[in-house]
């Protein structure tokens, strides 16, 4: 009667707990994601700017 008590109270607990660890999980590689698209968008400016004042200085 005690262990059911007890798992009664904890399983809940651990399943919360659970959840919020993969939804966390989920935004970082979110994150990891937009991170890395913003990084190249950056690159792919400036690559655009040099070539566009190279061909304005010939």
């Amino acid at each position: 009667m005690k262990l059911s008590r007890v798992l009664i109270l904890i399983l809940p607990l651990l399943m919360s707990l659970l959840s919020s660890c993969e939804a966390i999980a989920g935004i970082f590689k979110a994150g990891m994601g937009f991170g890395i698209f913003i990084v190249v968008a950056i690159i792919i400016a400036i690559i655009a700017i040099v070539i566009r004042f190279n061909k304005q200085k010939s």
